[in-house]
């Protein structure tokens, strides 16, 4: 491990707001001074001529086979992330302690990124019976999801939320009332209907969300709102900031980037679940970033073969690689001036660290040197055949991005180089 000097860097800490040009100096692994000018030490230096020098991206949604990590790893390393977490439909469900510490293993072995899991909140996700959630805290699991199958029983969602609240852990529900989107496969509008397609209206989404808040806060329990898409929801999160409740909530960069019209003639990789809403979704979601409404951006990465996506869309699979692509389609929204650069970063590094308890996330002296040096200014094209993933599901395929990842470093190691490429 080499000590490192950044140079004329933009320093950028989301946590206190500050931004500034200045150095930044790395030793055994951990910052040990920032700003100003410091002086030359026994070091490897890095002229960072400007660019953003930030915290390390923290992706709280990864879809990853638990053979494929350390390939996950790299990818995310290319994407800017030194930390991500694994969900837990792995090719074994991660629903006891064994499966999570084999898990945590397999991502100690990949090396390029801190690796963590969340814990399964019913055994084999089918939405039953509880699995041991105060276990699974205990061995690492940072919080607890179902998957993509929401709580569809009101009764076991209550349970969940109040037997989780005695270890404080935060339970993340997918609000989607599963009777009103069975069968479809977009978002229920004038357009999905030229298309033909079934569509579930945004409704489905507020129904869900109204619920398990009223639970949350019925409980006292910790509550993540995963993956809103909606301007329901959003006006539904929006209320229940006005209570004193621990709720908190992720959006995809996907509904933040795309709309519905993104599907266009029928294309399979803008299939996604939640589905891309309207524009005035997008735009709602995007002021909830802004605000502060909205608390973590995920991009909730799921690779799929290409067999799955070419299908017909009804039959197509839903999903998208998205950790090569997140920074790219953020740093393009705050070009656009639709999305603020703090904002941003906070949603990606230390409101997630804050969130599961994580040392990373920001600048100071004695915190752990994960870092991204980021050129925002750097213009690319969405190849999927020049991204580092296997898989090659991008809506975001062949747009115009400005902005992304130059150099990524864990633990004082860099662990991806762009500049030395």
């Amino acid at each position: 491990m080499a000590d490192l000097i950044f140079r004329n860097a933009r320093l950028i800490d989301p946590a206190s707001g500050y931004d500034d040009i200045g150095d930044l100096a790395v030793t055994d692994g951990v910052i040990t001074q920032f700003g100003g000018n410091i002086a030359a030490e026994a070091a490897e230096e890095i002229e960072a001529d400007g660019r953003i020098l930030a915290p390390g991206l923290i992706d709280m949604r990864v879809v990853s086979s638990d053979t494929r990590i350390a390939q996950t790893c790299q990818v995310a390393a290319a994407g800017g992330f030194t930390s991500i977490v694994i969900m837990p439909q792995t090719s074994s469900v991660l629903d006891d302690t064994s499966k999570l510490d084999y898990l945590l293993r397999k991502g100690a072995e990949g090396g390029h990124v801190n690796v963590y899991g969340a814990g399964a909140l019913t055994h084999g996700l089918r939405g039953e019976a509880m699995t041991d959630i105060g276990l699974m805290s205990d061995a690492g699991a940072l919080y607890f999801s179902n998957g993509d199958n929401p709580i569809s029983n009101s009764r076991l969602m209550r349970r969940l939320l109040s037997y989780s609240s005695a270890f404080n852990a935060l339970i993340a529900s997918r609000p989607l009332d599963r009777d009103m989107s069975e069968g479809t496969c977009a978002h229920e509008s004038d357009f999905s209907s030229r298309l033909g397609l079934p569509g579930h209206p945004a409704t489905a989404e507020r129904i869900i969300a109204e619920r398990d808040i009223a639970l949350a806060e019925l409980t006292g329990g910790r509550l993540l709102v995963d993956m809103l898409s909606s301007r329901e929801g959003v006006d539904v999160l929006r209320q229940a900031g006005q209570r004193d409740l621990e709720v908190y909530a992720s959006v995809t960069i996907n509904h933040l980037a795309l709309n519905e019209l993104d599907i266009g003639d029928y294309r399979t990789f803008a299939k996604l679940d939640p589905p891309l809403r309207e524009e005035s979704d997008r735009k709602a979601l995007l002021a909830a970033v802004n605000d502060g409404t909205i608390d973590v951006i995920v991009s909730s990465h799921d690779p799929r073969m290409t067999g799955e996506k070419r299908l017909p869309f009804a039959e197509a699979g839903a999903g998208a690689i998205g950790l090569e692509t997140l920074l790219g389609a953020g740093l393009t929204l705050v070009g656009n001036e639709e999305l603020d650069v703090m904002a941003l970063l906070r949603a990606l590094t230390c409101n997630p660290a804050e969130l599961l308890g994580l040392p990373g996330g920001i600048l100071a002296e004695g915190a752990p040197a994960d870092l991204v040096l980021i050129d925002p200014n750097a213009p690319w094209v969405v190849d999927p055949e020049a991204m580092t993933s296997r898989a090659k599901n991008t809506p975001f395929d062949g747009r115009r991005f400005t902005g992304r990842a130059d150099m990524t470093v864990r633990a004082g190691d860099i662990v991806f180089d762009r500049l030395g490429a």
